[in-house]
């Protein structure tokens, strides 16, 4: 299905790392790569390396006096509480800056290559750093990659940008940074705000025209129920903005095996989930998808296998469910981590759903929580909510 397919990687990118015992722990991107390589997802694709981004790139979404506020702590790693740098999800520590604006500008360097046609898709497996805000840093992220790549298109042209977060939390940095921006379509499915971190993605916050989304879960929300909420959502409203380009964010911290979140998706729902938005790019966007990773805190159960597939998903050779990991891998994650790692890459399931044209059940809370969001925006969008 993919002409052209550039993943973005440097060694430097594991960088980024709070210290021990951290949920976002660098070894994650690690054993991906890893994994991927051993598979040989990584030799059906252009490999590219990045450079950190500029303060001017930074400033795009980044008030000047925050990039300042983490220069000094990158500095010195003493904390900045003003600024979110110091705090338990985002301790500070020597080189926070360099590190991160490394991560953006691999998702800048993704952006880049789809926006010139030196790519048909881009990825970057660091990046998806959603939570950073204008002036503070927040749920792990200390600059917000997404919306940085995401202001550079516009900056360069772009019309119209769709950005789609998959991650278990609220997109809620990207969606504040474009809020009252009609050429930036934030749809974002994740747990209830009653339930789970930032509090935030309520159906209720549609942004300008609608263009913020926001599809709010029940906590145990397994593949079923997921599936049914996002074709219910995303492919209509996609149709309808006919974006010049998709972006992705793809936090697979919606795991049942997640420690820090209540979803209970496997890794066949997930990777599921990135076909569709495969074929999504294909028909709403010319292709033209920019893919970054996000959350995921099981570090070598799920992250390492979701984003695997996602490479190989992006590539155009999804990879056969049934596959064993390699030997070599499992060997170097029991060096790396001390713990056993999974013997096959997907979790067995077969996901199913029932497509929302069958009717709403006013009883099921998700389908509750589908109707709510279509109430709010469909309409903004010349769409009938009703299935």
């Amino acid at each position: 299905m993919s002409r052209s397919v550039r993943v973005v990687w440097d060694d430097a990118l594991t960088a980024y790392d709070f210290g021990p015992g951290h949920p976002l722990a660098p070894v994650r991107v690690e054993l991906t790569m890893a994994l991927a390589r051993e598979l040989g997802v990584l030799d059906l694709v252009e490999m590219s390396g990045c450079a950190p981004a500029t303060d001017d790139e930074l400033a795009l979404v980044h008030k000047r006096d925050y990039i300042e506020a983490v220069k000094r702590v990158s500095l010195t790693g003493r904390p900045d509480v003003a600024h979110g740098l110091g705090t338990d999800d985002n301790p500070a520590f020597a080189g926070v800056h360099e590190a991160s604006a490394l991560i953006t500008g691999a998702s800048l360097a993704a952006a880049r290559a789809v926006w010139t046609g030196q790519a048909e898709h881009a990825v970057n497996v660091a990046g998806g750093l959603h939570h950073a805000m204008t002036s503070c840093a927040s749920g792990f992220c200390v600059y917000n990659d997404p919306a940085v790549a995401i202001a550079w298109l516009l900056s360069q042209g772009a019309s119209k940008v769709a950005y789609v977060d998959v991650d278990v939390h609220h997109g809620d940095g990207v969606q504040a940074m474009f809020y009252d921006d009609p050429r930036v379509l934030t749809i974002s499915l994740h747990e209830s705000p009653r339930t789970l971190f930032p509090g935030t993605g309520f159906p209720e916050e549609r942004g300008a025209e609608g263009t913020a989304v926001n599809v709010a879960l029940p906590a145990g929300c397994a593949d079923g129920g997921w599936l049914r909420a996002f074709h219910a959502v995303v492919p209509p409203l996609l149709r309808e903005f006919a974006p010049d380009v998709l972006v992705t964010q793809h936090g697979c911290d919606s795991h049942a095996l997640d420690p820090l979140a209540n979803l209970m998706l496997s890794l066949d729902g997930q990777r599921t989930a990135y076909a569709a938005l495969h074929e999504l790019a294909h028909e709403t966007a010319g292709g033209r998808w920019i893919v970054t990773g996000g959350g995921g805190y099981e570090l070598v159960q799920v992250v390492p296998r979701a984003w695997t597939h996602l490479i190989a998903e992006v590539a155009g050779h999804p990879l056969d469910p049934s596959t064993a990991t390699p030997g070599a891998w499992r060997a170097f994650v029991k060096e790396r981590t001390g713990q056993s790692a999974p013997l096959t890459l997907t979790d067995g399931r077969v996901p199913e759903f029932r497509d929302f044209s069958t009717g709403y059940d006013p009883a099921d809370p998700i389908d509750r929580a589908i109707m709510a969001t279509r109430n709010a925006v469909f309409p903004l969008h010349g769409l009938d909510p009703l299935p």
